[in-house]
């Protein structure tokens, strides 16, 4: 992540850490989009590795954890983490500082689950393919993508940030044999929530639809 944006959000993050407001897009628990996803699944993780982006201060990292997976969160802003890492000091969760435009090589195509919530709408639209591809790059084979983001009409325009997304941007995350399987809009009509898988019905039963 590059450009004015970034350096924003870790001042936000630094000025909740100096006794500050808590940044807006913190919900202080797990996401219920995720919670409701999940528990509609009765998912469990088994062992197998799940990764939160723009994981904040690691509640959905922390969540996931707790359902069994072995779970890594990346943030671009270091204060984030810092934090999470104070907040969870006993946590197994994998915290790391990293830039969704430049992610490590080795996370690609490593993860049974990736859940993407809000952070490629924090960033700037000419970059929202880019950060799409490379989320989508780390699904494993067999594996899941969850994708939270509030949603946009195609044609209606909004300055930012954030800058929600699109269905047409919903399906930039679809990369070669990563397919989208399934779109709601949730919360009366203002979330999405999309689920895609790499190969077979990834981690869920449940029927696909579009």
């Amino acid at each position: 992540m590059t450009g004015e944006p970034s350096s924003m959000f870790e001042a936000i993050y630094a000025g909740a850490d100096a006794g500050g407001a808590t940044p807006p897009w913190d919900f202080g628990a797990p996401r219920p989009q995720l919670v409701e996803w999940a528990e509609a699944r009765d998912l469990a993780g088994g062992g197998r590795e799940a990764l939160v982006v723009g994981c904040g201060y690691g509640a959905d990292a922390e969540f996931l954890a707790w359902l069994g997976f072995r779970t890594t969160g990346f943030d671009f802003a270091p204060t984030a983490i810092a934090a999470a890492r104070r907040k969870y000091p006993a946590s197994e969760v994998n915290y790391f500082v990293a830039d969704v435009l430049d992610l490590p090589r080795a996370w690609q195509r490593r993860f049974d689950l990736v859940v993407e919530s809000l952070t490629v709408q924090s960033m700037p639209p000419e970059q929202h393919t880019a950060a799409a591809q490379n989320i989508a790059a780390l699904v494993a084979p067999e594996g899941t993508l969850l994708v939270l983001a509030t949603t946009r009409d195609e044609r209606s325009e909004m300055k930012g940030p954030p800058w929600p997304l699109t269905r047409t941007e919903l399906e930039e995350f679809a990369n070669g044999d990563l397919a989208l399987r399934r779109v709601e809009r949730v919360e009366s009509g203002a979330w999405w929530r999309a689920e895609l898988s790499r190969g077979g019905a990834g981690l869920t039963s449940q029927a696909p639809f579009s």
